[in-house]
Formats: structure tokens, C-alpha cells, sequence
């Protein structure tokens, strides 16, 4: 069941995020993983992930999207 507003679809949801100005300079944006599994889904995430090029993570309580392709490199 989601729990956004009558005029918010999930995709328009995912849209906003994940074109956010933060998104369109490349960068990192991130969720609470129980916010997007409710409102969205695990799967919807991913494919919209997928289409735009980008990665995500999950580190805890969170989804974190890298809005670029560029390698992921862990520092420790």
C-alpha cells in the first residue's frame, strides 16, 4: 500500500528523485529503505536505476543512488 498524495503516482515519485538537481549534476541522493519499499517498491527502484545509467547501494537504513556511471570505489 503506498501513502503518497492522490496527485503522486510512484513513477512521478521516482521521476522527482531521481531528476532532482542534485541527480542532474551527477551526484548522490538517498531514501530510507522502508520510505521507498512503501511508496515505491525494491523493484521499481532498481529498474529506474537501471534505465538512467546510474548505481545505487544500500547501507543500513538507506538506498543510496549515484546519479553517474562512474566507478564505485570503496576508502574503507
Amino acid at each position: 500500500m503506498t501513502l503518497l498524495p492522490d496527485h503522486l503516482t510512484p513513477e512521478k515519485w521516482l521521476t522527482q528523485m531521481l531528476s532532482s538537481a542534485e541527480a542532474q549534476k551527477g551526484g548522490v541522493v538517498k531514501r530510507q529503505i522502508r520510505d521507498v519499499e512503501r511508496l515505491v517498491g525494491y523493484d521499481a527502484i532498481i529498474a529506474a536505476v537501471h534505465d538512467r545509467g546510474f548505481q545505487a547501494v544500500r547501507n543500513g537504513r538507506h538506498y543510496v543512488v549515484f546519479c553517474n556511471n562512474l566507478p564505485i570505489r570503496r576508502v574503507r
